[in-house]
C-alpha cells in the first residue's frame, strides 16, 4: 500500500506500507501521521496555516487518531465537514492516483522494490503546476456537487 498527500504547493513523500501490515489506528498514527506527515508539514508550511483533509478510512476516525489530529493538525476537516466516500471531491482520487498509475502503466516490475523505485521516479516527475491546478479544481467541484444536490455532478464541470 502507498500513502501520500498533496497541497497546491507541494507533495509529501510516498509512504510505503509493507504487504502484511494492517492499517489500524496505531499504524496510521505512527507511520503516516507522526513519522511522515508531521515532519513534512512542519518543514513545508513552516508554522503557517494548512488544513488536513483525509478520506476517513476507519483508522482515520478512531478516538486515538482524533486525539493525534487535534494535537498536531489543528483545523483538520472532521467527518462532519468532509463527506466520507467522496472520491469525486478528493483530488487524490479524482486526479493524482490516476496520473501516478498512468506514469507506470504497461511496465513490468521484477520485484516490489523495482515497483517502488518506479513509483518514486513517477512521483518526483509530477510538477507543482499540476498540483496547483488539481487542488484549485476542488472549489469548482464542490460548487457543482452542491448544485447537483449531491448527485452526479461531473457533467456540470
Amino acid at each position: 500500500m502507498v500513502w501520500t498527500g498533496i497541497t497546491a504547493t507541494g507533495k509529501t513523500p510516498l509512504v510505503f506500507i509493507e504487504r502484511n501490515v494492517k492499517i489500524n489506528s496505531e499504524v496510521y498514527q505512527k507511520i503516516v501521521l507522526m513519522d511522515n506527515l508531521l515532519p513534512w508539514v512542519t518543514q513545508h508550511f513552516a508554522g503557517g496555516p494548512f488544513i488536513l483533509q483525509q478520506d476517513w478510512a476507519p483508522s482515520h476516525g478512531s478516538r486515538s487518531t482524533l486525539a493525534v489530529l487535534e494535537a498536531h493538525f489543528p483545523g483538520f476537516l472532521d467527518k462532519n465537514l468532509w463527506p466520507a466516500s467522496s472520491p469525486d471531491l478528493n483530488p487524490m482520487d479524482f486526479s493524482v492516483w490516476g496520473m501516478l498509475e498512468g506514469k507506470i502503466a504497461g511496465k513490468v516490475f521484477a520485484t516490489v522494490d523495482d515497483l517502488k523505485a518506479a513509483l518514486e521516479v513517477a512521483w518526483a516527475s509530477i510538477d507543482d503546476g499540476y498540483l496547483r491546478r488539481t487542488v484549485n479544481s476542488v472549489k469548482k467541484r464542490l460548487r457543482a456537487c452542491v448544485k447537483a444536490r449531491g448527485s452526479n455532478f461531473e457533467i456540470l464541470l
